[in-house]
């Protein structure tokens, strides 16, 4: 099984999207939205992004740990990653998103 995109609206009434791994893993995961439209538009830009590599923002927190954003191409964060605890672990994420980004099959928990 591939990845896929889960939808879920918050207690507030704003919408959020994950990207997760076929094994159930968060790859990533958006700003709130205002919209449920521009959640499903967010979604639509990892479709498209995800597969190039200028996008990947690879950061370092204040802890120590390695995380990445992915951009659109107006430089907009798109999404987040977890924190990894190497760079290597990051690289792999990266990849990851890269391999499950493009999934059609969006979960709709609004």
């Amino acid at each position: 099984m591939a990845g896929w995109f889960e939808l879920n609206k918050s207690s507030d009434g704003q919408f959020r999207f994950v990207l997760k791994a076929d094994n159930a893993e968060t790859l990533l995961t958006s700003e709130l939205y205002h919209t449920k439209a521009s959640a499903e538009n967010g979604i639509a830009s990892v479709q498209s992004n995800c597969g190039v590599d200028a996008r990947y923002e690879k950061k370092l927190a204040s802890n120590g740990k390695h995380y990445f954003n992915l951009k659109a191409a107006n430089h907009q964060v798109i999404g987040t990653s977890q924190m990894y605890a190497s760079a290597d672990s990051r690289d792999a994420g990266i990849a990851s998103v890269k391999s499950n980004g493009t999934s059609t099959t969006v979960k709709d928990n609004t």
